[in-house]
């Protein structure tokens, strides 16, 4: 553990009189972590106010790898970061934490299977769940950005059994700002004018995007997206599989998976959960089902949500098209798929 500075200095910490809260992230050497901490370390996430004490995970081959990580957070002297643990023991890195998360998962590899994935990451996230359960604060909040997220998450929550399950998400929020940057960009208007489009479902290429019910601020007037595209065609075609296939022409472009977006995306979600949504505006989140639009129970599915005083609820009542319930009906059958697979390897092992 490396104490970088204390409350009671005299350099001005003094102004934040917050006590600092234990936050893990795991995968921690790897690109997403690399541009995820300095998010955390700024107080992009968790406020201004809010001190840190980072606990970094990862494998033993990649320490090396964080120690140079762990240097450079040092060299950005932030005020906010108190405390850095790098640790390959999960019950280090998951004792009293308040945030959790879980970027590190074994990737998809050439000729894999989707079916692989999950069995290679099933133990990993049984692990941690076990470590959560013994080690967490029980009203710790866990973000899963490992793929495949939606059923690692699920498999996490079943592993902690003394932690509320709709304390364990997943990710959907970079597809959210996949798809909000999208239409900002048909519409010719800044992405901070379009708001409430929605991901449902699994982070997958059958998630359905969804701005049957965004909206645009057009010259100080808000209007239905649908009604200012014009476009059912592009909607409905063009606007979803640009969505659904956006990860795979990153990785195209790039050789390598989305890391400053997704890490930009997991300190979206997690600073929303932290501290609430605008009234009237809503959030993508993987979050367990409790049968909201029909959707089967106990699997991890990307909802509308609102979130007030750190707790989410689903959005209720949209009104959901045949063509929506064709999309939603889709991927809630991958991921009850991908459930009874995990549950296969996990009886298995």
């Amino acid at each position: 553990m490396r104490i970088l500075s204390s409350s009671d200095s005299e350099d001005g910490w003094t102004s934040i009189p917050s006590e600092p809260i234990n936050v893990v992230v795991t995968g921690a050497a790897g690109q997403i972590a690399y541009s995820l901490l300095y998010q955390l370390a700024a107080g992009s996430v968790f406020g201004p106010n809010q001190p840190i004490n980072l606990r970094l995970l990862d494998i033993p081959v990649m320490m090396t790898v964080l120690d140079g990580v762990i240097m450079e957070l040092e060299d950005l002297a932030l005020p906010l970061l108190r405390e850095i643990t790098p640790t390959t023991d999960p019950n280090v890195a998951f004792k009293n934490v308040a945030a959790a998360f879980l970027v590190g998962s074994m990737p998809r590899k050439e000729g894999m299977e989707r079916k692989d994935l999950l069995a290679a990451n099933a133990e990993i996230f049984k692990v941690q769940g076990k470590a959560l359960d013994q080690h967490a604060r029980k009203d710790v909040k866990v973000l899963v950005v490992g793929n495949p997220a939606n059923t690692n998450a699920w498999i996490c929550s079943h592993h902690a059994p003394s932690i509320p399950k709709e304390n364990f998400t997943a990710m959907t929020r970079l597809d959210q700002n996949r798809a909000q940057a999208a239409l900002a960009a048909r519409l010719n208007v800044s992405v901070d004018k379009v708001k409430n489009v929605i991901i449902w479902g699994n982070h997958s290429s059958t998630q359905y995007p969804d701005a049957a019910h965004a909206t645009v601020n057009v010259q100080g007037s808000t209007k239905p997206v649908p009604s200012v595209v014009n476009d059912d065609n592009w909607l409905n075609i063009t606007f979803v599989e640009k969505i659904q296939k956006r990860g795979a022409a990153v990785i195209s472009a790039r050789k390598m998976s989305s890391a400053m977006s997704a890490a930009k995306a997991a300190g979206d979600h997690m600073r929303d959960w932290w501290i609430g949504t605008k009234p009237g505006e809503w959030v993508s989140m993987g979050v367990l089902s409790d049968g909201s639009y029909g959707i089967p129970r106990d699997i991890v599915f990307s909802f509308p949500v609102a979130i007030e005083n750190g707790q989410y609820k689903i959005v209720q009542e949209l009104q959901i098209n045949d063509f929506a319930r064709s999309k939603l009906s889709n991927t809630s059958k991958e991921l009850e798929e991908e459930r009874t697979e995990a549950n296969n390897v996990l009886q298995n092992k």
